[in-house]
């Protein structure tokens, strides 16, 4: 399990299996976000088997999935949600953190700048350059 901190907040990682829930409890998170649709691979755990171990630690959790249709406002929302929600550090993952860091970032919009959003993104190995013109919002 690779954990890569964005900020004090959210952290995002590769693929987590439902037996890393303990190392992410212990590292401090109170919840998990899934940005992975089910089923991108075989190998992959579900949605469902990783909720399980999730709540059975007593994370909260979230299912966001982003697949091949892209970024929607509602996703933005529910991550926004998702992250004001939560009473300390959230861990958001997907196949390599890069949907995880964009929903981050858009969800971020209008409350940092747009440089600040980048950087805190460039800092955990993310350029999200591409989207400045959706972060000055």
């Amino acid at each position: 399990m690779e954990l890569k901190k964005i900020n004090e907040s959210v952290s995002v990682s590769p693929q987590i299996a439902p037996e890393d829930i303990a190392a992410i409890k212990a590292a401090g998170f109170v919840a998990v976000v899934n940005n992975r649709p089910d089923g991108e691979t075989p190998d992959q755990p579900t949605d469902a088997e990783i909720r399980h171990a999730a709540e059975a630690a007593g994370l909260g959790y979230a299912y966001i999935p982003m697949g091949r249709e892209g970024v929607s406002p509602e996703m933005i929302a529910k991550t926004r949600a998702v992250l004001e929600g939560s009473n300390g550090p959230v861990l958001c993952f997907c196949r390599s953190g890069t949907r995880s860091t964009t929903l981050w970032s858009l969800s971020q919009a209008g409350r940092m700048s747009a440089a600040e959003i980048i950087a805190a993104a460039a800092g955990a190995g993310y350029d999200m350059s591409h989207l400045i013109g959706h972060l000055d919002r």
